[in-house]
């Protein structure tokens, strides 16, 4: 049974209730973030329930030591942990000498939250009656500004209903805070002064072991019945806290609310010896905009992105909250302003993972931002692998590689590997080809061939080194094989003979070999410093050339389908169907030894080939290989649904490709994997938008043009989106009996629709029967 308690909307999630059990979801649900910092969605108030205390500083982190039971050579010294940053949302309340806590409430009614993703804001609302009999309403709206992203503010309203009351408002900022996720309990930050000025207050504080400075700020201004009020504060201080309380005498009736503008300043961005002063000068831009002010730049600012990046459902509200929900999510963690960050898998509304970069930012995520925004938001993701290539060289030495070879990390947050999972780190090679196929994704799409000749083919040159030395000769096979891997089926680690891997390994190495031949042809003085820089030899491109032609690709002749990986039909080969309900999911259920013994497929493994090299496969043996290999999925992993939905879109089973559809785009607000409490799945929404774009729109760019496939589910009136291709903006709707293509700006645009071809005029707009 899935949670059904977040209410169906177009443009907003909606709680109507108090309920203690939905706390920590709800936190995560609706969480906020503008890129450059995040929260979960905790109280402003006091709150002595269960709950998961989370604010988050993107690029911020700790190199918390790995927790293994004996070391191994090449082990990551730590797993990299994102930190819980010190609190600047808490606003103590007291009503007559009582502390407001919902958890101790005598009753909690008209209790409704929203997160308005139009608009880029959360709020609450409801009525308390205190244990000393007080009844109150209480109103709250806060968001993190995206024209100011230093910086975020809050509105909190209270009023006494049935007396008079003394109130007092606390706003307080806590550097004393610890992370929910840690494998020793070590202290994180070291606060190193607390100091306030007037209105304003100011922790500064340093983590440990990499010394980022920051500086948690905040300044209040109060209103009785929205008129301002001055109110001398009482300051409290001590090592990791400092407050300052206003208190009034309230009538029943009236309203006390304090406008609270707080946030981060961070070395990263400023001078250690300058932070307050960066903080003293947001706060003046923010103070000067007022609450309101500031929410008005930020309706415009949500706007100009859903203007973008919007995709409308009619007549499926579920299916519509979800998808905006994703896009919304996608938004908060990552804008594209800064190429030193990245997208972590539970973005700012968790700890889980870390926060860290995995494989899903290229396999994923890069589509969705190439298609919704300037393709430099793309080309910074790109920027960022080739940013830690020395590192990525570094990870592979460890291992004992050698000439350049480049292993890029599993996980991590400088491009240092940091996980700490040996069947994960060490055998999951195949993110390196993940990050080639960024790369050539990037120029299809785009067309910007110029990253490649600057930045790119080092990149590339460094992947196919590793794969060239991680392949074995087998003599028994008379092949090149790679042994000891798992694929992206992580229910089967220390596999030989992966397909996926063994594949992407093959076409690494061939598109690195022509990307070669074209950057030295084409682009000389580039080649010239490449070949320099990194001592390439022609005889070491017939030492790849030799392995790429000679690559094992395990295949079954009973079944005609490449394997998963040699063994696979040793299997006891139960479906997914056939499993009892109640052993689901296996992941909470099995242990560890049962599930790699099983046949079952935590996510697309073989399918993933088959999803990035469609154009090299029939429609037939893409039928043959999804029908075989997709009821042994379980989709335990958030990541699966929306290559299977792209992929049954594409074999025209749309009632399939909508269940998968409606699982990856409600996957949190429904709560699929029972794990919504640890943070959002936020790469894998990336998919949910690949779902409608890539499988029902069957938008493909093939022999450098754009085509389309529209299909539209039965359960739809009408869905549209828009898409940016190469710096034009067009428009695709489609309804049950036709698909209309608008040109919204641009040059004019030659592309296919059912492969025939179609040239659109800018503010043209074409219907198709």
């Amino acid at each position: 049974m899935n949670q059904d308690y977040i209410k169906p909307d177009n443009w907003s999630i909606i709680e109507e209730g108090f309920n203690v059990d939905h706390v920590k979801s709800s936190e995560s649900i609706f969480s906020i973030g503008n890129g450059a910092m995040g929260q979960r969605a905790n109280f402003e108030e006091y709150y002595s329930g269960p709950t998961f205390q989370g604010s988050y500083i993107a690029g911020v982190y700790y190199p918390d030591k790995t927790r293994v039971g004996w070391w191994k050579n090449g082990y990551p010294e730590y797993f990299a942990k994102v930190l819980n940053a010190p609190n600047w949302i808490g606003i103590n309340v007291t009503i007559n000498g009582e502390q407001l806590d919902l958890f101790n409430c005598k009753a909690v009614t008209d209790f409704k939250r929203e997160l308005n993703m139009k608009e880029g804001w959360l709020s609450r609302y409801f009525t308390a009656t205190l244990q000393n009999d007080i009844q109150i309403q209480v109103k709250t709206k806060r968001f993190l500004s995206l024209t100011i992203d230093e910086i975020g503010a809050i509105k909190y309203e209270i009023m006494p209903l049935n007396s008079d009351a003394d109130i007092v408002l606390e706003p307080y900022l806590d550097s004393g805070i610890t992370n929910e996720d840690t494998n020793w309990d070590d202290k994180f930050w070291d606060t190193l002064e607390v100091n306030h000025e007037g209105k304003q207050a100011f922790i500064v504080s340093k983590t440990m072991k990499t010394d980022f400075h920051t500086c948690t700020f905040m300044e209040s201004n109060i209103f009785l019945n929205e008129a301002p009020v001055s109110i001398t504060p009482k300051r409290v201080t001590d090592s990791n806290y400092i407050s300052l309380s206003y208190k009034a005498q309230v009538n029943k009736g009236d309203s006390y609310t304090i406008h609270k503008f707080g946030g981060y300043t961070v070395d990263r961005n400023h001078p250690k010896d300058k932070l307050v002063s960066a903080a003293q000068n947001v706060l003046k831009k923010a103070t000067t905009l007022g609450f309101d002010g500031l929410l008005d730049t930020q309706k415009q600012a949500w706007s100009h992105i859903w203007d973008m990046a919007d995709i409308t459902i009619g007549g499926d509200i579920k299916a519509q909250q979800g998808i905006r929900f994703n896009i919304f999510q996608l938004n908060q963690t990552y804008l594209g302003k800064d190429s030193r960050l990245n997208i972590g898998p539970k973005g700012f509304t968790g700890e889980k993972y870390g926060g860290s970069t995995y494989w899903d930012t290229e396999a994923y995520c890069i589509p969705f931002y190439m298609a919704t925004k300037d393709q430099q938001v793309a080309r910074s993701l790109l920027e960022y692998r080739y940013n830690h290539l020395e590192k990525a060289i570094e990870n592979a030495e460890k291992l004992g590689f050698n000439n350049g070879a480049a292993l890029y990390p599993m996980v991590t947050m400088n491009g240092e590997e940091c996980h700490n999972e040996w069947e994960i780190t060490f055998e999951e090679i195949h993110r390196n080809g993940a990050i080639a196929f960024a790369i050539y994704n990037y120029h299809r799409y785009t067309g910007d061939y110029s990253y490649i000749p600057e930045k790119g083919l080092e990149v590339l040159i460094g992947i196919a080194r590793f794969w060239q030395q991680r392949a074995t000769f087998s003599k028994d096979k008379n092949k090149y094989v790679i042994l000891g891997v798992t694929g992206p089926n992580e229910y089967e680690n220390n596999v030989n003979n992966n397909w996926y891997t063994n594949y992407l390994a093959q076409w690494c190495i061939n598109y690195t070999l022509e990307t070669i031949e074209k950057v030295e042809t084409e682009y000389p003085n580039d080649y010239s410093r490449i070949a320099d820089k990194i001592q390439l030899q022609k005889e070491e491109l017939e030492q790849w050339e030799r392995v790429t032609k000679n690559i094992y690709l395990p295949f079954s002749e009973k079944y005609n389908i490449y394997l998963q990986q040699d063994g696979f039909l040793d299997k006891e080969l139960i479906t997914v169907s056939d499993l009892d309900t109640s052993q689901r999911p296996i992941n909470q259920k099995w242990s560890w030894d049962r599930i790699l013994r099983s046949p079952y497929i935590k996510q697309a493994d073989t399918l993933q080939g088959f999803y990035f090299f469609e154009d090299r496969f029939t429609q037939e043996e893409l039928e043959r290989h999804f029908d075989f290999y997709e009821p042994f999925t379980v989709h335990e992993s958030s990541l699966s649904p929306c290559v299977h939905s792209i992929q049954a879109a594409k074999l025209d089973r749309m009632e399939q490709a909508y269940t998968f559809y409606l699982r990856t785009s409600r996957l949190d607000l429904d709560d699929y994997n029972k794990e919504v409490h640890e943070g959002l799945h936020i790469t894998s929404m990336a998919g949910t938008w690949m779902s409608i774009v890539e499988g029902f729109g069957g938008m493909r760019v093939k022999n450098n043009s754009l085509h389309f496939e529209p299909k539209i589910p039965k359960q739809w009136e009408n869905y549209s989106f828009k898409v940016n291709f190469r710096n034009r903006i067009l428009k695709v709707n489609v309804t049950q009996k036709q698909t209309q293509f608008e040109m919204i700006s641009g040059e004019p645009l030659e592309f296919f629709v059912n492969n025939s071809p179609l040239l659109l005029q800018k503010e043209q707009l074409l219907a198709l029967n």
